[in-house]
């Protein structure tokens, strides 16, 4: 179900428009969640998507999108409903808009939104969101500071001065993992790393699953696998490489391409490219495949990242080789449960043998002790807490003003 809401109000029925937005959570006990996000809901399932989802079971969720522009739009905002209860909205905007037009007509779609909640708390992944969300009222300001945005190729560029007002301003801060807590932990007096984590089940399935996907069942054994974005942290001349060293390896690679053109990528017979797959399709590939990789670049984009694949690799019961990026070298390569390579000769050879840990029992009790201490239902809970925490702490005037008014001078915790 969904609707569409311009500043003059919602087009169409607005009764049933209203209910629409209410489906599911009639009565809300806790404040509403208001995410602004940099992802699409309908891009790749990540961090964003298991949390929200499971804020939607006891709250009213909205995951608020960057806008879409076209030529000769009337300025709107389209609420949908997912299958988790989130409602998703997608600002509409004209080509051509004004910066400072942009941002006030965004305030007012999103005041729109939310003329009918009794509280709420912004939930930031984009620091850039400040731009139209400064004049809102929260009762709480949350910053989920899942990668360091503006190491990023095309990041905006102020986007660091945003987010250094955000951290001025937000109850309580969370890293997506330990690096990027070590990198940020003086600059908030209520910061907590919460590592990528993993649905555990949904990944094991690929343990008992025995088909294979259509266009995965022709390529040979063995199959080196990666699912998740190609963009410019994919070392694509490691990528190479290995292929050219092993040419009786298949190497299939799953995602959309961002930010690097496709004809940029290396192209060889053992290489194959089979485009983006939905969350719940994932395990269907990793059943067939050998290994599971991690050919990121090392570079700014990379210095932070925590990628969620390496735990959901491993639910998989896949072996997995990873370039040397900290959050995975620390703790899964400290642990010996995946395999650390940087060239291409190192990269083969780790790459050998994680072919045969694959039937290492002891391995795979290894990662399922592992797998057995982390989960987003835990991830969540332990986020949820500590929103509820700063719930009941804040600071902020009853009844709430603008959140801009409340910020804390720079450098003050």
């Amino acid at each position: 179900m969904s609707t569409t809401a311009t500043p003059s109000g919602f087009h169409g029925r607005k009764a049933r428009a209203r209910l629409a937005l209410r489906e599911g959570l009639a009565v809300p006990k806790k404040p509403d969640l208001v995410c602004l996000s940099h992802l699409r809901w309908n891009f790749v399932y990540q961090r964003p998507h298991h949390l929200m989802s499971r804020f939607a079971r006891q709250q009213r969720v909205y995951f608020v999108e960057e806008p879409v522009f076209a030529a000769g739009v009337d300025p709107q905002l389209t609420v949908s409903i997912t299958a988790e209860g989130v409602f998703v909205a997608v600002p509409r905007l004209p080509e051509g808009i004004s910066d400072e037009l942009r941002c006030e007509t965004l305030e007012k779609l999103l005041g729109l939104l939310l003329h009918d909640s009794s509280g709420y708390v912004l939930w930031y992944y984009t620091p850039m969101a400040l731009e139209f969300t400064r004049n809102l009222a929260p009762v709480s300001v949350v910053y989920d500071c899942m990668d360091e945005l503006s190491a990023f190729q095309g990041a905006p560029k102020d986007i660091g001065e945003r987010e250094a007002e955000l951290l001025r301003g937000a109850d309580v801060v969370f890293t997506g993992g330990h690096s990027l807590y070590e990198a940020k932990q003086n600059q908030h007096g209520n910061i907590h790393p919460f590592p990528s984590s993993v649905d555990v089940g949904h990944f094991r399935a690929a343990r008992r699953l025995l088909g294979d996907p259509a266009d995965q069942a022709g390529i040979p054994h063995p199959r080196i696998g990666f699912f998740g974005v190609i963009d410019e942290r994919m070392d694509t001349a490691l990528l190479d490489g290995v292929a050219a060293a092993r040419p009786d390896w298949h190497l299939v690679v799953l995602g959309p391409t961002v930010k690097i053109e496709p004809a940029e990528l290396p192209r060889r017979q053992n290489i194959h490219y089979l485009g983006p797959k939905a969350y719940k399709e994932l395990p269907r590939y990793l059943a067939r495949w050998d290994v599971a990789i991690l050919p990121f670049a090392r570079n700014e984009s990379t210095r932070f990242i925590s990628p969620t694949k390496t735990p959901e690799y491993l639910a998989a019961g896949c072996p997995v080789v990873s370039t040397p990026i900290r959050d995975v070298v620390r703790p899964y390569g400290e642990q010996g449960l995946v395999r650390i390579a940087d060239t291409v000769p190192d990269f083969v050879r780790e790459t050998e043998a994680a072919l045969r840990d694959r039937r290492s029992a002891r391995w795979r009790r290894a990662v399922d002790a592992m797998l057995g201490t982390t989960s987003w239902d835990r991830t969540w809970s332990g986020m949820n807490a500590l929103v509820e925490q700063s719930l009941q702490t804040s600071l902020r005037p009853q009844p709430a003003q603008a959140w801009s008014e409340q910020l804390r001078p720079s450098g003050e915790d």
